[in-house]
């Protein structure tokens, strides 16, 4: 690991952390035996190869990890890659609980990194679900029938806005749930806006 390839940030990143400390730096010496270039992005250190995010540490409750970028895209002849939720396409996350568990497979994670490297190299593409395939909530398809201002704006929102949207929409539960987003939700879909803008 040089020097020079240590950025101020995510030092200021490691002196301050309270939690995984140990994990944090024996993660940063790994990925740095790469070609890869520390950066410090979302508030986590964060690795690219020519300006393109492989890899980012990150800390949890329960657990640290390694996060590819690309993840869905490597081979995990280990099967040690994980999809955070069912709504993440293309990260994939190796956890650690404790120190060992990283000391133990450094040379694995090292073949994972410069495989995430090779993918970006070769410009491999992660194929994310379209829009269309996502389903229309029937209370969301109801309004949509019903007002057609509402269908325009909607259909006017960048696709990664309307699938924010189709997944908040479906996720409750109970009917009366989905309805009370929908109806919450109809004025900033109408103003062109999306859920978190």
């Amino acid at each position: 690991m040089t020097t020079s390839k240590l950025n101020p940030k995510v030092d200021e990143f490691l002196r301050k952390a309270n939690k995984w400390k140990e994990e944090f730096e024996m993660l940063r010496r790994i990925v740095l035996d790469s070609e890869l270039t520390e950066d410090f992005k979302w508030m986590h250190p964060c690795y690219t190869f020519e300006n393109k995010n492989i890899v980012l540490i990150h800390g949890f409750k329960e657990y640290c990890a390694l996060l590819f970028h690309k993840g869905a895209l490597l081979k995990d002849p280990h099967g040690i890659l994980i999809q955070q939720t069912e709504n993440v396409q293309a990260a994939r996350q190796i956890r650690f609980t404790n120190l060992q568990e990283i000391v133990e497979r450094e040379a694995i994670l090292k073949a994972y990194i410069h495989e995430a490297i090779e993918v970006e190299k070769a410009g491999l593409e992660v194929n994310f679900k379209k829009t269309a395939e996502y389903v229309i909530p029937e209370e969301f398809q109801q309004k949509l029938d019903e007002n057609h201002a509402l269908k325009t704006a909607f259909e006017a929102l960048t696709p990664g806005r309307q699938r924010a949207y189709l997944h908040y929409f479906s996720e409750p539960k109970t009917s009366k749930t989905r309805e009370s987003r929908v109806e919450k939700s109809m004025q900033q879909i109408l103003a062109g806006k999306g859920l978190h803008d």
